[in-house]
């Protein structure tokens, strides 16, 4: 199935599949809100149906925004957005550990017929003003499949620490609050999803026995309000990812589909991680966006036909 690509430049990258549904937005604008951690982020995200599948600023967390690279501490900084975690004391509103993710260009944007490939060059700045570390994102829109009903998003990182001390990675729960690893690539779904059925391979868990559980993928799925229809979202890690042998740092899953729906990659869900000066790490993640109430069986059939 073909797709077109418009882009705003300076604004946003966005594919239309053959049917002419929008069926991803990628905004890379600079948001008018530091304090919620100015970054690029995926939004809309819909299905081949029209079903959308992302959250914007939900009255919970504004700083959620659909599907968005974070780090939510990071050597004493925030690049996750909105309050910070403090033991002791909870959340506190801290809009000078608050960094951003700058947007420096697009070295390649290339479009086929049925794909989208570019890669964005980032840096993330400190709530100070300095830069701490370089970013090479790679961006894939690829296997849009009407018959399927689906389609596939891959999402890869390459950070440099760019200082001339280690970059610490942690997330709450490193800094004491159990089982809240959040931090790395996070998708909030818009409030249908809440509530929604959650599994993994080889499991009978639901999003609370999955909480910083690992496995090569996690799936959700969710019955739609208004309109008398299902969708299904897959997030998969790159075969890499889960090899101690490749990867900076094992992978658990945060996930919470009550009080709202969300997922992340925690790349540091129960101990930090050091990125030495001039050192990089890389991980490369999947999601595929699909209509309909998808089980286990049909997400690994079609996660084996979607090679990397």
């Amino acid at each position: 199935m073909s797709i077109r690509v418009s882009h705003v430049h300076g604004e946003h990258i966005a594919v239309e599949a053959a049917n002419g549904t929008e069926i991803l937005r990628y905004v890379y604008r600079p948001d008018p809100e530091a304090f919620e951690a100015r970054k690029p982020y995926a939004h809309p995200v819909r299905t081949l149906s029209g079903r959308t599948v992302t959250g914007y600023r939900p009255n919970d967390h504004r700083w959620h925004k659909g599907l968005q690279m974070t780090a939510s501490h990071l050597s004493g900084q925030n690049f996750w957005g909105g309050n910070c975690y403090v033991h002791g004391q909870g959340y506190l509103p801290l809009p000078e550990r608050v960094g951003s993710m700058r947007h420096d260009g697009f070295p390649r944007l290339d479009v086929e017929d049925d794909r989208l490939t570019f890669t964005e060059e980032l840096t993330w700045v400190e709530n100070g003003g300095t830069e701490w570390a370089r970013e090479v994102r790679g961006i894939t829109v690829h296997s849009v499949d009407e018959e399927a009903g689906s389609w596939a998003l891959d999402w890869s990182i390459r950070l440099t620490n760019t200082r001339d001390e280690p970059l610490a990675f942690g997330s709450p729960t490193t800094a004491g609050r159990e089982m809240a690893g959040y931090t790395g690539l996070q998708w909030r779904g818009p409030r249908d999803f809440t509530g929604g059925a959650v599994f993994a391979p080889d499991t009978e868990g639901d999003a609370d026995k999955l909480m910083g559980s690992q496995s090569p993928w996690l799936a959700f799925t969710t019955e739609h309000d208004d309109v008398d229809a299902h969708s299904t979202l897959v997030f998969a890690h790159a075969p890499e990812n889960l090899d101690p042998r490749s990867a900076i740092h094992e992978s658990h899953w945060f996930v919470r589909s009550e009080p709202f729906p969300t997922v992340a990659f925690s790349w540091a869900f129960f101990e930090e991680f050091e990125l030495p000066p001039g050192e990089s790490f890389t991980y490369r993640y999947r999601l595929v966006v699909a209509d309909g109430a998808w089980d286990a069986e049909r997400v690994g059939e079609h996660l084996e036909g979607l090679p990397w």
